[in-house]
């Protein structure tokens, strides 16, 4: 029951904030787009009058562009991909509702657990973020065998979302 509850949860919590993937060159590279609309929720707390997009949401769509590097690159093999490390971030050019930010990751060095990616955001040719990130990746069946179906449903719930976001690509 433990599991049944854990993936209903986890399914209706999930955060995406990419929203398109548009090139992939599995193992190497990929690139995706984020496009900030005024409807975003965290954009009414985060300065009212002046809404941008918070820096660590800019962050995340570096981890999430290279945990779908990651996804593809490895034909799902893992149903948990986290951040890790990230250094070297720079942030440039506040990022606001209307405008739209092109992520591009680079595989730079990967091992059995870990892949570290050079990533950026830009929008209209100029630095939104960059930053060097570490994604960790495994399953929860390593841990715990009873997770299995959790990880099969995680995986499943990705190729799905993949399909979504790389339509007419």
């Amino acid at each position: 029951m433990l599991i049944k509850s854990f993936s209903q949860e986890w399914k209706q919590d999930a955060f995406n904030l990419i929203d398109k993937i548009i090139e992939v060159q599995p193992g190497v590279s990929l690139k995706a787009l984020k496009n900030l609309t005024l409807g975003e929720e965290y954009l009414a707390d985060h300065f009212p009058t002046f809404p941008v997009m918070p820096g660590v949401l800019m962050l995340q769509t570096l981890v999430e562009a290279g945990a779908w590097l990651l996804r593809i690159s490895e034909d799902y093999a893992h149903s948990v991909i986290v951040l890790r490390e990230a250094k070297n971030i720079k942030y440039g050019n506040f990022m606001e509702p209307g405008k739209q930010m092109i992520i591009t990751v680079e595989l730079v060095e990967k091992t059995e657990e870990l892949a570290v990616f050079k990533g950026k955001g830009e929008m209209e040719g100029q630095s939104t973020v960059s930053a060097r990130i570490t994604l960790a990746r495994y399953n929860l069946r390593n841990k715990d065998i009873s997770f299995k179906e959790t990880d099969e449903k995680m995986i499943a719930h990705y190729k799905e979302l993949h399909r979504y976001l790389s339509m007419n690509s």
